[in-house]
């Protein structure tokens, strides 16, 4: 009887097997349809041909998506083959070595000196304890609000020579203009400086969560071969923080070369500069444009820097939590005042100084048009900012979404590709926005003079819609990043567990992925629209007429010499910008 039921046991074990067979392959059949199963087009035929599952109508929507996204870029780099009538080389033999050599030694000098705040900084918050320690951990990140070119506003304001700071010196002393050496804010050092001040935020929070990260036993080995605290950090801690310092300093690097407004103001010229000044000075949008691809060129060199700096390591981890992390020091009081002094003095000149000048003069002064025109000026800067917002997640939730049902490293590199824009000066992507635009428009109008006797203008230039273009070029890294980190906390598994009960591909993004995204998106939307409240270089160039934001009022009156008048407007766009930052320090204290 045993050899009888084991025989029947596996023949039905057998039949199962058949059955199920039997039933995937019905099941095969009535997905894909009778063509599935015969004839040379077959859709087994297609896959084997192409290697591959075949993209779904989700990745190849993506691709298109992606391929606008990067129009501006593609055009601006097809620039560089166009003649540009000799402006090109008059621009080589006079102002052209001036701007590359201002940018480099810009880009240099400010990156170097972020590296020095911001690394000391963080390894001081993260390594000591000492008063005020647990506020200067989150007040650091404070000067991310204050825009460049406001910073630049407020201190040549206060330290040029008709400011309060030299007037002051000349009425007490009696002193003359040659009898007294004071430093010069408007120059190369100054502009360096003053970035520096509002850029190193990006170093400080990447190395100190660097050195969060590494496990006390490396430390304590260190100590245990004789090395000190000082000694320790530079060969232990800080090597292996370097890549976490490498990245923070190539976000230093790219934000330098895309300013405009504090290099201008302060009267220094690079290649920011000079691509504003040969479009609208000189008339040569085809020059401008091979300036602009200049520029691109540089952003790619401190890309390939930063990853050979980097190299195959990997950011510093205390291995998932399963190390002691690196414990406090407590420190005597000596140097706890210097390190108390030593990380509330970048957070003093970088925010609380400027951000106290414009509250002060906002009160004393404040804007001239404050009104009806003055919130109209607002109400420009807020719905931008917040269409751009909504686009912008909306955008990175469908790519993000794309990505995840059909990976690979075709769509990855896509996804690289199209946070490219960030990388990229907003002067750059407002001219490749602008030569399509106005190709199209141009196109559009021959077509309607010649076929129906009207003219259609310009429909896309020099349009919301073309500014908000730009705006989607420029920050969609900034929602793509924060939306895919969103949805790799949901787990696979309630994917599968939705398709298994019927659920479409649309139906699982709208009823289990939205409602779990909902924080992660919230967080994308407010960094998007702090980015945009404070851009300047792309809405100069491609706004419509007579619209203006309050950055662009900003920039107007600073660049008049009326700060008491550009204080409000200025004022406003930093209290948008503390968002980011109160969200920053949330998620640090979790």
């Amino acid at each position: 009887m045993d050899t009888q039921a084991r025989q029947s046991y596996q023949s039905g074990l057998g039949m199962r097997d058949t059955g199920m067979r039997q039933r995937t392959a019905l099941e095969q059949g009535s997905e894909h349809g009778p063509e599935s199963q015969n004839g040379p087009g077959s859709q087994n035929a297609l896959q084997k041909r192409w290697r591959g599952p075949l993209p779904s109508i989700w990745t190849v929507l993506a691709f298109i998506v992606i391929a606008v996204i990067l129009l501006p870029v593609a055009t601006v780099a097809s620039r560089v083959f166009v003649p540009s009538e000799g402006v090109w080389a008059h621009l080589f033999d006079t102002v052209l070595p001036l701007y590359v050599q201002n940018s480099l030694i810009l880009v240099t000098g400010v990156t170097l000196l972020a590296i020095m705040i911001g690394v000391t900084t963080g390894w001081l918050i993260a390594a000591y304890e000492f008063p005020g320690r647990r506020v200067l951990e989150w007040a650091l990140m404070l000067p991310l609000a204050m825009p460049g070119y406001v910073i630049a506003y407020v201190y040549f304001d206060r330290l040029s020579y008709w400011g309060p700071i030299q007037s002051g010196l000349r009425s007490v002393f009696g002193w003359g203009r040659a009898d007294y050496w004071f430093p010069q804010i408007a120059s190369l050092p100054g502009a360096m400086i003053l970035l520096a001040l509002v850029l190193y935020p990006y170093v400080y929070l990447l190395s100190r969560a660097a050195f969060l990260g590494q496990s006390l036993h490396l430390m304590e080995t260190a100590r245990s071969l004789g090395q000190g605290r000082v000694a320790a950090f530079r060969r232990v801690a800080l090597p292996l923080a370097w890549p976490a310092i490498a990245a923070g300093a190539a976000f230093v690097a790219m934000e330098t070369l895309a300013d405009y407004g504090t290099v201008l103001h302060l009267g220094v010229q690079t290649l920011t500069t000079g691509i504003f000044r040969t479009w609208f000075a000189r008339g040569a949008p085809v020059a401008a444009a091979q300036l602009a691809a200049l520029l691109v060129c540089f952003v790619a060199v401190a890309f390939l820097v930063e990853r050979m700096v980097r190299g195959d390591r990997r950011f510093a981890s205390n291995a998932g939590g399963r190390a002691r992390m690196m414990g406090r020091v407590r420190l005597k009081p000596g140097y706890a005042i210097l390190a108390m002094v030593a990380c509330s003095l970048p957070v003093v000149l970088g925010f609380v100084f400027p951000a106290a000048e414009l509250l002060r003069l906002s009160l004393i002064a404040g804007d001239p048009l404050w009104g009806a025109r003055f919130f109209a000026f607002a109400q420009n800067s807020l719905v931008m900012a917040g269409g751009a917002a909504i686009l912008l997640v909306c955008i990175a939730v469908f790519l993000s979404y794309a990505q995840r049902l059909q990976g690979g490293p075709v769509i990855d590199s896509a996804m690289q590709a199209a946070s490219f824009g960030y990388a990229i000066p907003g002067a750059v992507i407002a001219i490749g926005v602008l030569i399509p635009l106005a190709t199209f428009d141009n196109a559009l109008d021959a077509f309607m003079r010649a076929r129906f006797g009207i003219s259609t203008g310009l429909l896309l230039t020099g349009s919301i819609a073309a500014l908000m273009f730009a705006y989607t070029v420029r920050y969609l890294a900034v929602a793509l990043k924060t939306v895919q980190a969103s949805f790799t906390r949901v787990p696979r598994s309630m994917d599968e567990a939705a398709r298994n009960l019927g659920a479409g591909s649309v139906r699982v993004l709208w009823r289990v992925h939205l409602p779990l995204l909902r924080p992660g998106l919230l967080t994308a939307a407010i960094f998007v629209f702090a980015d945009v409240m404070k851009e300047l270089p792309a809405t100069l160039i491609v706004r419509p007429f007579n619209f203006d934001t309050l950055a662009i009022r900003t920039f107007r009156l600073a660049s008049d010499g009326r700060l008491e008048e550009a204080a409000t407007s200025a004022l406003l766009i930093v209290a948008v910008g503390i968002l980011p930052v109160i969200i920053l320090s949330r998620a640090m204290n979790r």
